[in-house]
């Protein structure tokens, strides 16, 4: 499988690893041309705000919009999540559609805090044995989802991991866990 990573900014570099460590041909999606022959694409963390601005400058959003319209599979983790979200709460309440909108569901942006309140925790994922560890640093909060999304994880009853078809995100960074389980699963699940 050739699993693109967005490079724009953040935390791309440790899914890069993970991904080399599950043995997937890996693409750092940087321009355009970076997309075509992908068939995964991971949304690492980072900044949303600036990862938008980098999407629009390098003309990446449309055609990453157009692939996953055609069911590209996609995994967003943080930042990532934000990115995907049909809409974007900001630190004020106001509403903005999120940048590629592939994921229904609303999320408000560093809704867990600042880095001072960044945290781990275990968290039970639907279909996977034992607890995963939750890596939680100025993480989005999920506040709405569609009905055809698919929770996966909560933490203190809030939706952490989501699942709309091939269409995947996290609001913590599995890449961080030091645990391949999740990046697996997907590939495994997307590539069948």
């Amino acid at each position: 499988m050739k699993a693109g990573v967005l490079a724009l900014q953040g935390a791309f570099r440790e899914h890069v690893e993970v991904l080399d460590a599950l043995g997937a041909d890996v693409v750092e999606v940087r321009v355009p041309e970076h997309v075509n022959g992908i068939d995964a694409l991971f949304l690492p963390g980072g900044e949303s705000t600036t990862v938008g601005k980098l999407l629009a400058s390098s003309d990446l959003g449309e055609p990453l919009r157009a692939r996953l319209a055609d069911g590209l599979p996609a995994f967003g983790t943080c930042a990532g999540l934000i990115l995907l979200a049909r809409d974007v709460e900001d630190e004020h309440g106001d509403a903005y559609p999120g940048p590629l909108a592939a994921l229904d569901c609303t999320v408000a942006r560093n809704a867990y805090g600042r880095q001072r309140e960044s945290f781990e925790a275990m968290l039970t994922v639907a279909g996977l044995d034992g607890t995963f560890p939750g890596v939680f640093i100025r993480s989005p909060v999920v506040t709405a989802v569609g009905r055809s999304v698919e929770v996966l994880a909560t933490h203190a009853g809030t939706p952490v991991l989501l699942r709309q078809g091939r269409v995947w995100a996290a609001a913590f960074h599995p890449e961080l866990s030091g645990d391949l389980r999740l990046h697996q699963r997907f590939l495994n699940e997307v590539s069948s």
